[in-house]
């Protein structure tokens, strides 16, 4: 049976009512979720295991809250250069009204774009683009009065080669690809692969690993005759000239780029836009091979929050926020994860961002070089702890985050009586000259981005890194 709505097997249907029983608490916080059709997507993507389905429906809830994806259609806008040079499209239908993506992969320039952009503005770009797809499926549902919610994707791979290997792109495509299994399942119809190279296969090698057996079933390699094979599956009016259909431009143009992304190399005044060139009051570290940068942020406050920006020189770095849950020195996978850690470009777009601290404890911002056993990694960095006035820390969060573009810091010292957010850092474990002391009584360079009173405040920070002492708290194990 296949598991569809309608052709379910007892087992199956047992099965259903079962995951629907043990994730009630889900259902009745989102009735949407209520659905045949939506519970059994979680079925089959893990072959109606209950255990593993259920686990899996509650990792994407806390995936969707962390990553604020409820309410992305209207807290985020895709930049500019993604919305130009990201290939990848909705473009008609097939012939049961599931909607068709056209996306022509050998045109996209992943270097010029992740020279343009932050890798989580890709990701979070991409992640937009999903919630579009199934807001257009519920439209769809209501037009057609049948349930649509799969999609067809055309892969063109025409003009792709050695270049789309590049691996910071390959890892971002990659990573797309896991949320894409992990947090929207059995939402592939079918995938045609058209204008196939000879590297094809060396290419499809690297992303095989991150597909599902079920997806890897749906991808189709297509030979010279692709058009007649994708007219088996769309009407010619919903699917561009250049591909075997009919339709076109209003100027006559078969590939549609009034529809259609058409890609390219992205201009080079795209680059660097939001570079850090003014470096004042950054905090310059070098992390070794093996290792990594822990500064602890004690928080008493709930609804403060912790604000960075960095960059590092010549290559990556691994980035993620964790708050201790014992006043004992722990190792990282011990700790509550904030923000996971993760790889990030920030030696080609400068990283920032800014995170709320619900309840009081100890933050860890932690960079990571455990992964590289070669290179040593320059960063430079500026971190706040904020304190907030107001009760409508979203306001607050956007105003702050808008002030990125000029490296501008929230505290004026107290001038501006108005201001949302007071900055502020501790006098504990800071010497005389501004610098942090680690665990020997030795200093650390370090500049904090508010060079008001840091006395009397609710919040201390200390920096750790690992030198091989016990009362460091990073180590090579973490």
């Amino acid at each position: 049976m296949s598991g569809q709505v309608g052709n379910l097997s007892n087992k199956q249907a047992a099965t259903l009512v079962e995951f629907r029983e043990n994730i009630k608490d889900i259902l009745q916080e989102r009735p949407k979720y209520d659905d045949d059709h939506y519970l059994l997507r979680w079925l089959r993507a893990r072959n109606f295991d209950l255990k593993k389905s259920e686990t899996m429906i509650r990792n994407n809830i806390a995936w969707r809250k962390a990553n604020g994806v409820d309410t992305i259609l209207k807290d985020f806008e895709p930049p500019e250069v993604m919305k130009k040079y990201f290939c990848g499209s909705l473009c008609g239908e097939d012939k049961e009204g599931s909607l068709v993506f056209l996306d022509l992969f050998g045109l996209t320039d992943m270097k010029g774009i992740l020279m343009s952009l932050r890798k989580q503005d890709v990701i979070r770009s991409r992640i937009w683009l999903l919630e579009v797809i199934y807001q257009k499926f519920e439209e769809k549902t209501k037009e057609l009065g049948k349930r649509i919610d799969q999609v067809v994707v055309i892969f063109d791979l025409d003009k792709f080669g050695v270049k789309n290997l590049w691996k910071p792109g390959v890892d971002v495509f990659t990573e797309i690809i896991s949320i894409c299994e992990s947090n929207y399942p059995e939402t592939l119809k079918k995938a045609f692969v058209v204008n196939a190279p000879r590297i094809f296969p060396v290419a499809y090698s690297i992303v095989k690993p991150f597909l599902s057996e079920e997806t890897h079933r749906k991808v189709t390699i297509c030979g010279s005759n692709y058009k007649d094979v994708l007219l088996e599956y769309i009407e010619p009016d919903q699917l561009p000239k250049h591909w075997g259909g009919t339709m076109v431009d209003p100027d006559g143009n078969p590939r549609c780029p009034s529809m259609i992304i058409q890609g390219g190399p992205v201009p080079k005044e795209y680059f660097g836009k939001n570079s850090l060139s003014d470096l004042t009051g950054f905090t310059q570290a070098s992390i070794g091979r093996g290792s990594s940068l822990q500064l602890d942020f004690r928080i008493e406050k709930s609804g403060s929050a912790i604000r960075w920006q960095f960059k590092t020189d010549g290559f990556d770095i691994g980035f993620g926020v964790f708050c201790r849950t014992s006043d004992h020195r722990q190792k990282v996978k011990n700790m509550d994860a904030i923000i996971p850690s993760q790889r990030v470009n920030s030696h080609m777009i400068p990283e920032y961002g800014i995170v709320h601290c619900k309840h009081p404890g100890t933050y860890v911002v932690r960079f990571d070089n455990t992964f590289s056993w070669m290179r040593t990694k320059k960063l430079f960095y500026s971190i706040e702890v904020l304190e907030s006035k107001a009760l409508d820390l979203d306001s607050a969060s956007e105003a702050v985050l808008n002030e990125r573009d000029n490296n501008s810091s929230t505290s004026d010292n107290g001038s501006n009586q108005d201001e949302v957010w007071t900055t502020f850092t501790s006098d504990e474990n800071v010497d005389s000259s501004g610098n942090v002391r680690n665990g020997e009584g030795k200093t650390n360079e370090h500049k904090s981005c508010s060079d008001g009173d840091m006395k009397g405040s609710d919040s201390t920070h200390s920096a750790c890194s690992q030198n091989g002492s016990d009362s460091y708290c990073a180590d090579k194990s973490q």
